[in-house]
């Protein structure tokens, strides 16, 4: 039998029974329906978890920090007289950096490190308590973070301010009820920076530093959008004041070391690399995998739930086909009499059974992806907006999951119909046309 001759008798058939079809296909509906929206909605929870993360956006970079070693339950941790630091730290020093930068992948290393005392930025009246950072860079752009106004390059008395620290100035006089002093414009302005530190005898002391802002970041919801970056070198110098000590990084060490690689694909295995070196480094890959694992066993699971309601459909697919086949035995033994083989009558009913479930797909396909529009539209209706821009979508539906879907619903025709289409292909014809 030619294939189209095949695949008109089965579009005769199909419709020779409209009704029954259409029921049949309306339980493929369902399930086809349920497995798009239920994955697509744990795609969309997944992208929109992975966009919306804090402090994700360079997956380039690697953040490193001093070692410590494990201490025993119940045993208290020592201290090194000489450093002040807990024993068996491994510090972040100079030789540090040169040893990660000779690391295959590996384009930029470079050293971060905090304020060791109290400091207040001063606007006239206003005043600003920012996360002091001073950076090993003279130039910010090396870390991509988004700039609002002014430069990213930094020189000695300059500083950068993250989006958020620039609009955190108030007035420490301000009474109850008073609206809240207007922000000023920082760029280009030089301000005071005021360094306190407190004697032994509880004595304080000021120094006051002109330093002039010469540029803002842009929010991200990173971590620096809270900072002030200033240079080391100068920030170091402060930190010699409040101790009264000169600051030896090879003794004391940096509070961290920031890492670019090449490759964000290699970020993982460079992280664990410096591991092994015995210090602590984590990347924003590792967190971005995690999430991903978590969702992929998410649409496992959904895609699972919505399978459930194929297999009902899949049981009666094979009823009606099993009732097809008692209806219609007669005609089974005429066509075997006129010369038709159990190949063809085998192709015909699993062809039928098929058709239902590709008939039952489609309509679940163009359900589901409705159904997935409507609720992204409600979502973006009723659901709060991103407010570092972007829209908020509560579904995602790829490209491969319709057609994955129509063609799983119909090889569930497929399956559901291969026993009664082999009992078909395997009636005798004597006894079939003596069915009454």
């Amino acid at each position: 039998m030619r294939f189209i001759d095949l695949l008109r008798l089965i579009m005769d058939n199909l419709g020779r029974r409209k009704g029954r079809v259409m029921l049949t296909a309306i339980g493929v509906v369902i399930g086809t329906a349920s497995v798009i929206l239920l994955i697509s909605l744990a795609i969309g929870l997944q992208r929109s978890a992975t966009s919306n993360l804090w402090g994700i956006s360079d997956l380039k970079r690697i953040d490193v920090y001093p070692g410590y070693s494990e201490v025993p339950m119940g045993m208290s941790v020592s201290v090194d007289s000489k450093t002040g630091m807990p024993a068996g730290m491994q510090l972040l020093t100079p030789q540090t950096v040169e040893d990660i930068k000779a690391m295959p992948g590996v384009e930029m290393v470079t050293p971060r490190h905090g304020l060791w005392g109290q400091a207040v930025l001063k606007s006239g009246r206003l005043e600003n308590y920012s996360w002091i950072q001073g950076v090993d860079v003279a130039d910010l752009g090396v870390f991509e973070y988004p700039l609002e106004s002014g430069v990213t390059t930094l020189e000695r008395g300059q500083a950068i301010l993250g989006g958020w620290a620039a609009q955190q100035f108030y007035d420490p006089k301000q009474r109850p009820g008073q609206d809240p002093p207007t922000q000023p414009d920082v760029i280009d302005q030089t301000l005071r920076l005021v360094l306190t530190k407190w004697t032994n005898d509880g004595v304080m002391i000021n120094k006051t530093v002109n330093i002039k802002i010469v540029g803002v970041l842009a929010q991200a919801q990173g971590e620096q959008d809270g900072a002030m970056f200033v240079r080391l070198d100068e920030l170091t110098a402060w930190n010699e004041w409040f101790t009264g000590t000169r600051v030896n990084y090879n003794r004391e060490g940096y509070n961290q070391l920031i890492v670019r690689v090449a490759d964000p694909e290699k970020a993982s295995e460079i992280a664990d690399a410096i591991n092994n070196m015995g210090y602590q480094a984590n990347t924003s890959q590792d967190v971005v995998q995690g999430i991903n694992s978590f969702f992929i066993v998410l649409q496992v699971v959904f895609g699972g739930i919505g399978a459930i309601s194929l297999l009902v459909a899949a049981i009666g697919i094979a009823n009606t086909m099993a009732m097809a086949i008692l209806e219609r035995t007669r005609e089974i033994g005429l066509m075997k009499a006129v010369g038709a083989t159990n190949k063809d009558v085998l192709s015909i009913f699993l062809g039928e059974a098929a058709g239902i479930g590709f008939i039952g797909g489609l309509g679940g396909v163009i359900i589901g992806w409705g159904g997935s529009f409507l609720l992204n539209m409600v979502a973006s209706t009723f659901m709060p907006s991103n407010p570092y821009g972007g829209t908020q979508l509560a579904t995602s539906t790829p490209i491969w999951l319709p057609a994955f879907a129509l063609v799983f619903a119909t090889l569930v025709g497929i399956i559901s119909g291969l026993y009664p289409s082999l009992r078909a292909a395997t009636l005798v014809p004597v006894n079939a046309l003596k069915y009454e």
